[in-house]
């Protein structure tokens, strides 16, 4: 996922990205409303996290102005100190999808984040995926290539999809194999076999690699990778 958060602690703020950057998602950061609301509506995000007081303009607002003067139909998380009913309401009536109480578990704002994605297609909210000339269609679970279709296991598309979201950065072992398969990998290294197989899919037959290892790090999708001749070893 493409995640922005909007918070202005600066501390929970890095331990909320950092968190998500090891997971495997792309995150971008905004310490007060009037530059999260900026962000939001001018990228193509899958998701806000959305602090509830903020300097400039308060996180309801940001929501509101997010849901009624722009495109963008992103999800949108709030996170507050404050848990009555009243506050919830509030934040639901205003566009957010969900509400998360101050203080929280990381795995838990993953989910929920995981969660509001998967309802469904949001207007601007990045349903075709593009690294260089290699699309993935979310909706269709379609990958082409120069025009080109290639076909995938399921696992080499939950990999692809992982590694194109997060891209051009680096995403890990640890935060591939939970994308994966959750809490419970192989004890095996059949994560590598995976990755061979999506790398043979997507580079083989063409002249530009785009999956790249990054060594003793983990794995980037780059489409600045300098070309080779088809062919090469």
């Amino acid at each position: 996922m493409r995640v922005l958060v909007v918070e202005d602690n600066a501390d929970l703020a890095s331990n909320v990205g950092d968190y998500l950057t090891l997971r495997g998602h792309r995150v971008d950061y905004a310490a007060n409303g009037r530059t999260g609301l900026q962000l939001a509506a001018s990228n193509a995000y899958d998701a806000v996290v959305l602090d509830v007081m903020l300097p400039g303009l308060d996180g309801v607002t940001v929501c509101r102005r997010l849901r009624s003067e722009s495109q963008s139909n992103c999800a949108v998380l709030m996170l507050t100190a404050r848990d009555t009913l009243d506050d919830r309401v509030e934040g639901l009536d205003a566009g957010a999808d969900d509400y998360l109480v101050k203080p929280f578990a990381l795995r838990e704002l993953e989910a929920r984040l995981r969660a509001v994605v998967r309802r469904g297609p949001r207007i601007g909210a990045g349903r075709t995926l593009r690294v260089a000339d290699l699309v993935l269609d979310l909706d269709t679970l379609l990958v082409e290539r120069g025009g080109r279709r290639i076909d995938l296991t399921p696992t080499e598309l939950t990999l692809l999809e992982t590694l194109m979201r997060a891209a051009p950065a680096v995403v890990g072992r640890d935060a591939l194999e939970h994308a994966i398969w959750g809490d419970s990998p192989p004890a095996s290294d059949a994560l590598r076999l995976h990755v061979h197989g999506l790398r043979e899919a997507i580079d083989r037959d063409f002249a530009t690699p785009l999956l790249r290892t990054a060594r003793g790090r983990g794995w980037a999708l780059d489409g600045a990778v300098v070309p080779r001749d088809v062919g090469a070893p």
